[in-house]
C-alpha cells in the first residue's frame, strides 16, 4: 500500500505559519551571526583583553592541536544546532513528506534537540571563570546573547512545529 505525500506543514497551518517561519529563519541568522561575534571578553590583569568568538576559538583549538576539544565544541556547537535548525525548516516547509517520514523527522530534531549546547558553554563558562580566579575578568558580548537567542527561538519553533505535527497525525 503505497502511502500519500501530504502538503507541507506550514500550508496545513495556513496564514497562521508566517510566525514560524519567520522564527526559523531568524534563528537560522542569529545562529551564523551568533558563532562569529565576540562571546565573551576576557581581561587579564587588568590590562590585556582578549574577545573570543566560537569560531575564534574552533581556530585556536585547531592551532593548538586540541582536536578532541575542537571536535566536541565543533559538533555540538555547531555541527547539530545547524543541523536542527535545517531540518525543521524542512520539516515545516517541504511539502510531499509523508505522514512516516514527518514522524521520522520530527523525532530526529526532536532527539538532536537534547544535545543543546547551551548548557555546555554555560559549564564551560563556569569552568573558565573558576580557572581564572581573580587574575581574570570575563565578561559576555553580543555574540552570546545572540547565540543564545537563536537557541530559544529554535526550541520555541521546535515546540510549536511539534504540536502542529503531532495534531495533524492525529487527524489523519
Amino acid at each position: 500500500m503505497a502511502q500519500t505525500a501530504n502538503p507541507s506543514l506550514a500550508q496545513t497551518y495556513g496564514n497562521r505559519s508566517v510566525p514560524i517561519a519567520l522564527m526559523l529563519f531568524c534563528s537560522l541568522a542569529l545562529f551564523i551571526v551568533g558563532i562569529f561575534r565576540p562571546f565573551t571578553e576576557v581581561t587579564k590583569l587588568w590590562i590585556f583583553e582578549n574577545q573570543v568568538s566560537v569560531f575564534q576559538g574552533l581556530i585556536t583549538l585547531a592551532k593548538s592541536n586540541e582536536w578532541f576539544l575542537f571536535c566536541i565544541l565543533f559538533v555540538f556547537t555547531v555541527t547539530f544546532p545547524f543541523i536542527k535548525i535545517l531540518s525543521l525548516i524542512t520539516l515545516w516547509l517541504k511539502p510531499g513528506l509523508t505522514k512516516q517520514r514527518t514522524v521520522q523527522l520530527y523525532n530526529f530534531v526532536s532527539h538532536l534537540g537534547k544535545w543543546s549546547m547551551l548548557d555546555v558553554f554555560v559549564v564551560a563558562i563556569l569552568v573558565l571563570l573558576l580557572k581564572s580566579g581573580n587574575l581574570a575578568s570575563i565578561q559576555l558580548r553580543d555574540g552570546c546573547f545572540i547565540f543564545f537567542s537563536s537557541v530559544m527561538l529554535t526550541m520555541i519553533a521546535s515546540t510549536w512545529i511539534g504540536a502542529i505535527a503531532r495534531g495533524n497525525l492525529d487527524k489523519a
